[in-house]
């Protein structure tokens, strides 16, 4: 089994629990590939840009996400905090890229 991070993202009233391997870019939202989950334009791409923040090839990691409550965006924006708080339990050195772009910081609201 390979090893992996996890991290939990949380927004209104959603919540994610992400899981990030090293692998080969496969990317599951409750069990669903992200763009059957994410049918909105932009939701998959700005999930995604937590990857391009920290510099990571998105094609070396598998990123498994468990997702539930709220609304589309507010499971878009937990599922990326998620994903950015793994990326940085994975490599510290990530931290000041994904902090730069507010990735790092829950919007309380």
């Amino acid at each position: 089994m390979a090893e992996y991070k996890e991290a939990i993202g949380r927004r209104k009233e959603s919540s994610a629990r992400v899981r990030v391997s090293s692998g080969t870019g496969v990317f599951t939202v409750n069990e669903k590939p992200i763009a059957d989950y994410f049918t909105r334009f932009g939701d998959e791409a700005a999930i995604r840009s937590a990857l391009e923040a920290a510099g990571q090839n998105p094609s070396s990691w598998d990123v498994t996400v468990m997702v539930q409550g709220g609304g589309v965006s507010g499971q878009r924006d937990a599922v990326r905090l998620g994903l950015a708080r793994a990326l940085v339990s994975t490599d510290e050195s990530v931290k000041p890229a994904l902090r730069a772009k507010g990735m790092l910081t829950r919007d309380a609201r």
